[in-house]
């Protein structure tokens, strides 16, 4: 990535720019004005922002939480493999969000990327057998769908995907 953008944590720094943020989904924006910092200080969200230095602004945010995921609600091609629990971790991309002055730029597609990478990373201390994440309309199921990720099985309007952490870790070492 270039110099101009930056991943970073969201702190202090990052205070007056939320403001301006604004990706024309009301419920991120106001996540990220009103509630991203706090839930990050109780420890029940990890935020990332990027961070544009050039424009000195906020061009998009994920969040990353742990999740229990039912064996159950997991395809067969996960659970055949893995020691037979009730329910298995996984890594939950709760929101992901691009400023509306960024759009098109292919800034979600970096944020997806990052937050994967972060995922799998975090899954060799804390394991995660996948990356699960809640798509808030048609577009956003689309844009997760073309990354790789699945409905999965027992979700009645397939909002809820999954990509398997076996496939993130093959998206980064190629294997």
């Amino acid at each position: 990535m270039d110099e101009r953008y930056r991943f970073e944590s969201l702190g202090g720094r990052h205070l007056r720019l939320r403001a301006a943020f604004s990706c024309g989904e009301d419920a991120l924006d106001r996540y990220l004005r009103e509630r991203a910092r706090r839930e990050m200080e109780q420890r029940v969200a990890a935020v990332r922002v990027l961070y544009d230095s050039e424009e000195d602004r906020l061009a998009g945010y994920y969040t990353l939480s742990a999740i229990a995921v039912e064996r159950t609600d997991l395809p067969h091609e996960i659970t055949h493999r893995v020691a037979k629990y009730r329910v298995y971790p996984a890594t939950l991309i709760g929101r992901l969000a691009v400023d509306q002055r960024y759009q098109g730029e292919r800034l979600g597609g970096r944020l997806l990327l990052h937050a994967l990478d972060r995922a799998l990373a975090t899954s060799r201390d804390v394991a995660s057998v996948a990356v699960i994440t809640d798509a808030k309309g048609e577009e956003a199921q689309s844009f997760y769908e073309h990354y790789g990720f699945q409905r999965l099985p027992t979700e009645p309007y397939g909002r809820r995907l999954f990509l398997p952490m076996g496939t993130v870790e093959r998206l980064f070492t190629g294997r």
